[in-house]
């Protein structure tokens, strides 16, 4: 069974700061995450393309495929689940979420590591 190990929250940024339907990038304790808000809520993943190995999730194209919210990649549009980080194109492949929640109009992420 793998365990996850969760950091401490860092707040990123105001709720208002963040455009609906975009992505962000920022730095949390040294990792470069992506961070959505959707009408399915808030979200946050590694901002590394784990396909091409460039930090550009962020840029990618938000939207939703059978209801499930996702990000294509802007490089080779392979597309990811915001909820789960499976890419929906490639069997196997994966991109690290993070734990993200809104306190007081503030965005809050907490890294999630595999132990």
């Amino acid at each position: 069974m793998t365990q996850t190990l969760a950091l401490t929250w860092t707040t990123v940024c105001l709720l208002d700061r963040l455009e609906p339907d975009r992505g962000v990038a920022a730095l949390v304790d040294g990792v470069q995450i992506a961070l959505f808000r959707t009408a399915d809520g808030l979200f946050a993943i590694d901002n590394r393309d784990p396909v091409s190995g460039a930090y550009v999730l962020s840029r990618g194209i938000v939207g939703s495929r059978g209801g499930v919210p996702t990000v294509a990649s802007p490089l080779h549009k392979q597309v990811y689940d915001l909820r789960s980080g499976h890419c929906l194109d490639l069997p196997g492949v994966t991109v690290a979420r993070h734990d993200v929640r809104c306190r007081d109009g503030l965005v809050e992420v907490r890294l999630r590591q595999e132990a």
